[in-house]
């Protein structure tokens, strides 16, 4: 059984949370949960509460059927897509004007359980 879940217009650039992304690929739930408990990134409780939404996804369209054990729920992909940008101005010497752009992620996580 598959699910899936969506964090849209995250505000963290995506350069950096596929640093945190490529750690937990390939893993099961409670080994990314503990990578992520230990990662000093703000993207981690960004990514840790995508995965346990779609932990919960996976649970909720078995029925029951698989007991709500995440050792058995593996992470089968995990992307990580730009969002808008949202540009801001920052006034520099002499009338100038430098541009500040402020990133955004999209965060798409695809769960698989394993009977």
């Amino acid at each position: 059984m598959e699910a899936r879940s969506l964090a849209r217009f995250i505000r963290v650039s995506p350069r950096k949370t596929r640093i945190v992304a490529d750690l937990i690929r390939g893993k099961s739930i409670d080994e990314a949960l503990g990578i992520l408990a230990l990662t000093p990134k703000k993207a981690s409780p960004i990514l840790r509460k995508a995965i346990l939404s779609a932990a919960a996804n996976v649970h909720f369209k078995n029925d029951g059927e698989v007991a709500r054990d995440n050792s058995r729920i593996f992470i089968k992909e995990i992307r990580i897509d730009e969002g808008p940008t949202q540009k801001r101005i920052r006034p520099r010497a002499q009338g100038r004007a430098f541009r500040i752009n402020k990133r955004t992620s999209h965060i798409k996580v695809t769960v698989e359980s394993i009977r």
